[in-house]
This record gives structure tokens, C-alpha cells and sequence, in this order.
């Protein structure tokens, strides 16, 4: 068995002290649910994967992640639900 090395970090650990690893990102053609999103985030957040490299794997827009990113810094997780989308939109401005 052949291990390939991948530049940048392999792994992250996340403030609840489990392991985030590249074996633990969706793949690049996934059905996005709550959870993949998430670990999407958390990948960039603790520097397992950059923007870009997210951006080019997922074939996301700078407007999708950005969203994605503010919905798990504000409201949290959850508001990555589609079912919560409603809820957590921000109204204000229109």
C-alpha cells in the first residue's frame, strides 16, 4: 500500500478535541447535508484546507462558502440545515 504525501497539514484537531482529517472531507462530488458543510468550514477554519482549495475541490462560490462560514460563526450549525434556512436569514435588510 502506497501512502501519498499531500502538502499542508493532514490533520486539525477541533476545540472539542476530536480529529478533523483529510480522510473526514466529503468528496468533491458529496450531496451536501448539515454535517458535510460543517466539516467544510471546520477544514478551513483550522487550517486543514484553504478557501481556495475548497472553492476549486467543491466547485463553491466566494458567496456559498461566505454564507456558510457566517452561518456557523453566528447562529451555528444548525443554520447550515436547509429546513433552517428561514429561520436564521437575516431580514433586515429588505
Amino acid at each position: 500500500m502506497y501512502l501519498r504525501k499531500s502538502a499542508g497539514r493532514r490533520t486539525a484537531t477541533l476545540p472539542d478535541g476530536s480529529i478533523l482529517t483529510q480522510a473526514d472531507l466529503p468528496a468533491a462530488d458529496t450531496r451536501w447535508v448539515a454535517r458535510r458543510k460543517l466539516a467544510v468550514v471546520q477544514a478551513i477554519h483550522h487550517g486543514l484546507i484553504d478557501r481556495k482549495d475548497a472553492m476549486d475541490r467543491y466547485q463553491l462560490t466566494v458567496e456559498e462558502l461566505d454564507a456558510w462560514i457566517a452561518a456557523v460563526s453566528g447562529p451555528g450549525p444548525d443554520a447550515l440545515k436547509v429546513t433552517m434556512v428561514q429561520k436564521y436569514r437575516n431580514t433586515t435588510g429588505h
